[in-house]
């Protein structure tokens, strides 16, 4: 194990701590640095990014689950159409040299980050059963075969179009445990075939994430105040966009 790596572990339970509050596994974070700490971004950063994604969004999801918090109506048919469609993305990914990959993960950061800073209103219109199915039903498909296609649980997309449905950012966040979670799942296991994985990095970036989500979901479940950890979520995003960014055109 490199030197870096004996850190990870306690950076990823603060990550998995700040994201399981807003209905968001870490991906965008877990992958860049595990690519930056040298490991191989498809055959290494992206399975082990899309496990420890996985492993935030069931352990919050679990607690969001006890609180009641849960849309199970929309979470159901948003989470299949994900499933369907992720292995497709991932197939297309295995044809594409790593750079184009990272290039489409650096911009669908920072379109995130800008959906979080942009002080954004969700749409409070009432949806009848039938809309909720329908934009639960298009989103999830696309959405799914974007996270095959660049590695990541889709939290950061899937919580706005969550609020734009009409939901509150309660459940938004609690909702998008559960379907970022059935997304993850089998993303990961699109990429297990190709993935060549450590297993004491692995187990302990697992445990991390572990801890990290169940204090952070227990918080926002009971007494979270959103505001300011969106900001700083938002700015994080950025420089991780920016950073990748210049893995592309400097490297």
């Amino acid at each position: 194990m490199q030197a870096g790596f004996y850190l990870v572990p306690f950076i990823f339970f603060i990550i998995s701590f700040v994201f399981s509050m807003l209905g968001m596994g870490g991906g965008q974070l877990y992958i860049p640095i595990l690519y930056w700490l040298g490991m191989d971004f498809k055959s290494q950063a992206i399975p082990l990014g899309l496990l420890l994604n996985f492993c935030v969004q069931i352990s919050a999801f679990t607690t969001y689950s006890r609180a009641k918090l849960v849309r199970f109506r929309i979470a159901i048919p948003f989470g299949l159409m994900m499933v369907v469609c992720a292995p497709l993305g991932a197939m297309v990914n295995f044809g594409l040299p790593t750079k184009p990959i990272i290039f489409l993960f650096a911009i669908f950061t920072l379109f995130a980050a800008i959906l979080v800073l942009s002080g954004w209103k969700p749409h409070k219109g009432n949806w009848s059963r039938k809309e909720e199915l329908i934009v639960s039903i298009t989103v999830g498909a696309f959405l799914g075969f974007l996270v095959g296609l660049i590695g990541r649980g889709g939290g950061s997309f899937i919580v706005p179009t969550l609020l734009m449905i009409g939901l509150d950012p309660k459940n938004a966040a609690a909702t998008s445990s559960l379907i970022a979670s059935s997304s993850s799942t089998t993303g990961f296991i699109a990429h297990l075939f190709k993935a060549k994985l450590d297993f004491w990095i692995t187990l302990s970036t697992v445990i991390g994430v572990l801890l990290g989500s169940q204090i952070g979901s227990r918080l926002m479940a009971t007494k979270l105040k959103s505001k300011a950890i969106k900001k700083i979520f938002g700015l994080v995003l950025i420089l991780v966009a920016f950073l990748l960014l210049k893995d592309v055109f400097l490297k």
